[in-house]
């Protein structure tokens, strides 16, 4: 997985623990869920779930985006799926939130931010990770350290 320059820590842990989430759909589509260009390619999901013709059926992205950017997503993909992590989720979401409502493709599910930081701790150069999830409860290692939350659907 590369990283650019500018990315924090927190942000790669959130791409990987999307990876982890979004991977048991390989089992139902012939295609691939590849980590898009990062921070250096605007306009990209920071992953993507596409079958060999190259049609997205999951455009994923991380962070807090504008409602531009989430329709730009909406009409590329079968489905988009966002998940925000930091501690300002809920202002943001409550200016995005009502403007991105009548996308019926979207589906924003918050991280705890907590969780986040307590993973980023452990990143290193190279590192290994690991996300299980059990009756919706997720559990994700990062560098032997684990932290386990629930995500929160934002509606």
């Amino acid at each position: 997985m590369a990283r650019h320059p500018s990315e924090t820590d927190e942000r790669m842990v959130v791409r990987l623990l999307a990876f982890g989430l979004r991977a048991h759909r390989l089992g139902d589509v012939d295609g691939e869920l590849a980590f898009g260009a990062g921070l250096s390619t605007p306009g990209v999901p920071d992953l993507r779930l596409a079958d060999y013709t190259g049609r997205i059926l999951e455009w994923i992205n991380v962070g807090q985006p504008d409602e531009r950017a989430l329709g730009k997503a909406a009409s590329q993909a079968e489905q988009v799926l966002l998940f925000p992590f930091a501690a300002g989720v809920a202002t943001w979401w409550r200016t995005v939130g009502p403007k991105v409502a009548g996308l019926p493709n979207l589906s924003v599910v918050q991280i705890p931010h907590p969780a986040v930081q307590q993973l980023a701790q452990t990143v290193d150069r190279r590192i290994s990770a690991q996300v299980m999830v059990i009756e919706g409860q997720v559990t994700m290692t990062v560098g032997g350290v684990d932290a386990t939350f629930t995500p929160e659907p934002l509606e």
